[in-house]
């Protein structure tokens, strides 16, 4: 066993009934009050998730007799004069499925560290093992974790920093291995599914070299991919040498469903460089008892998800064609929610922990994703950079010497001036435009930087004359309901809310199909005045709203009829497989 002031051990004496036994052994702590705390939160996800929550039947013991734990706030606990040795046992309740939270029945055991794990208040630099304790009928554990033991059950965590960035699978899970890169990793597929390990391995390995190659090295030595497969699932989040992935276990079989499937996988393994060590100051050491704010996620989430369909692109699964697609949608993505007006990319980032995570029938209206704004400003800075040192240097020379300059030799996070700094001397060009951007709703000219390389941001809508109300509606018990208003719409001007209950247009019956408001939107005229029949909260009312012309764009992205050689060739660089 490695010398280690905590040493926890986890059991499973009925997983059906969704509980982890833990025990946190600690020896010789030196202080006269030893409080231990659950984070509120685990890093990558930027909500506070209430983790605490699930915690039960916390006791403290000296030997085996029980000493006072007492609970000081929500996530704290306290022993006073605390023994040589003293242990802290508590349980755990976990059944949501998520990337992000503990799921444990009776076929495995999904525990994300931060949800499981309780640390010494002020002391998240102590070195910890951790001891499984499997049911008989589970055969496997798959984790980040290196191991402390030959038995394979024990391992080890230089910090909680580390304890907190290793999820931990265990049950009967499909592992497999293959190196890329010089790197071991494992696969464990939870869940089954239609998958093809031959076919995973082959398209992932060109995927940690595309990203390996982008990046200049891989710092790891290991790697784990742990996937839930469930009957729809999705999502992902990084780890430092590890990611969970949410996929839905018929889908690999299907084309488009499969290389979102890849997607995703570059999207998380991208992380192991930009946000797990390229990263904001604000994003590490972590406090894990509260929020911690960053301006940043537009470049850390928002390149990832430029770089996720631009990686399967040049590992050559994605088509020129399927690709501009892609990227198209992140425009689609912001320029249909009125939000974009509101929300710079920057102050999404900074209030991702009370807007990202919680939407609501108004975000639309009020908020973007910094993950799409972010690829849009990632791909300005792309092309800016191709374009004005003729193709010799990009958006990947910028992330690769940011790379080099704030993890590799000052390992530390970056202010994001610093880091507009170092991307300016790398391309020898001011970039300030696009980073002032960030900050602002005021949009850039896209196609200003689409034209130098031979492409065109276009809206199929921009000629269409559709009409709109400005709400979406959904099918509830047979009413039709509002369940979106849109921002400066008629309807948002004539005081519909979300909720009202649609029952006729212009004396019109609605089905349940709302066939009767299609039929209007169809055939009425810009400003029509429209007498909408609702029932809010029991009450009969008549609305008066206006039709106005649809605010729905349609970008695409195209090759440019009349674009130069050297347009063209800028082009061809920036899309090479």
């Amino acid at each position: 066993m490695l010398d280690t002031r905590i040493h926890f051990t986890l059991s499973f004496a009925e997983p059906q009934t969704h509980y982890v036994e833990v025990e946190m052994d600690i020896t010789d702590f030196a202080e006269t009050t030893l409080d231990i705390g659950m984070p509120v939160w685990t890093p990558g996800s930027y909500l506070i998730r209430e983790y605490e929550r699930h915690i039960e039947l916390v006791e403290a013991f000296s030997g085996e007799d029980r000493i006072a734990c007492i609970k000081i706030s929500k996530n704290t606990w306290r022993v006073h004069n605390p023994p040589r040795h003293t242990k802290i046992r508590y349980r755990v309740y976990g059944f949501e499925i998520s990337v992000r939270t503990n799921i444990i029945d009776e076929d495995h055991a999904f525990l994300s560290p931060a949800a499981t794990f309780m640390h010494i208040k002020n002391h998240v630099d102590l070195s910890c093992t951790v001891q499984v304790i499997r049911p008989e009928k589970w055969h496997h554990i798959s984790t980040g974790l290196p191991k402390a033991t030959n038995d394979g059950q024990t391992f080890y965590a230089e910090t909680f920093d580390i304890l907190y960035d290793s999820p931990i699978e265990i049950g009967n899970q499909d592992i497999w291995y293959f190196e890329a890169s010089g790197v071991q990793h494992e696969f464990a597929m939870v869940g089954g599914g239609n998958y093809s390990k031959q076919q995973l391995t082959s398209d992932i390995t060109k995927i940690v070299e595309a990203e390996t190659a982008l990046w200049g090295e891989n710092p790891n030595t290991n790697y784990v991919f742990i996937t839930h497969n469930y009957q729809t699932g999705g999502g992902g989040l990084e780890h430092l040498n590890s990611t969970v992935l949410g996929a839905s276990r018929n889908a690999y079989q299907i084309p488009n469903a499969y290389k979102n499937f890849l997607c995703l996988v570059a999207h998380e393994y991208f992380h192991l460089w930009n946000v797990k060590r390229l990263r904001p100051k604000e994003l590490g050491p972590f406090n894990y008892d509260a929020e911690n704010y960053t301006t940043g996620l537009w470049i850390m989430e928002g390149f990832t998800s430029y770089y996720d369909n631009l990686v399967i692109r040049r590992c050559g699964f994605f088509s020129i064609g399927e690709y501009l697609d892609m990227l198209a949608n992140d425009f689609n993505q912001v320029y249909n929610r009125p939000g974009y007006r509101i929300q710079s990319a920057a102050l999404a980032s900074f209030d991702a922990w009370i807007k990202h995570y919680r939407p609501d029938e108004n975000s639309a209206n009020s908020s973007i994703s910094y993950y799409n704004k972010g690829a849009m400003l990632a791909v300005a800075l792309d092309l800016y950079i191709l374009a004005e040192t003729h193709g010799k240097k990009r958006l990947d020379d910028v992330l690769r010497a940011a790379y080099h300059a704030f993890y590799k030799k000052e390992n530390s996070g970056f202010e994001e001036k610093a880091f507009q700094a170092l991307a300016e001397a790398i391309a020898g060009v001011n970039l300030s435009t696009i980073f002032d951007a960030a900050h602002s709703t005021e949009e850039l000219d896209y196609n200003s930087y689409f034209n130098r390389a031979g492409y065109e941001l276009i809206d199929l809508n921009s000629d269409k004359q559709e009409l709109s109300l400005g709400i979406k509606t959904a099918n509830q018990d047979g009413r039709v309901l509002i369940k979106n208003v849109e921002r400066d719409s008629g309807a948002w001007n004539a005081g519909l809310n979300v909720d009202d209950e649609l029952i006729a247009i212009n004396g019109n019956r609605l089905d349940t199909a709302g066939k009767e408001l299609e039929f209007i939107l169809q055939n009425g005229q810009i400003d029509e005045i429209v007498d909408i029949l609702i029932s809010r909260d029991g009450l009969i009312r008549t609305i008066h709203a206006p039709l106005r012309r649809s605010t729905k764009q349609q970008w695409s992205i195209r090759e440019k009829p009349d674009a130069t050689p050297t347009e063209k060739r800028i082009g061809e660089i920036w899309l090479s497989v």
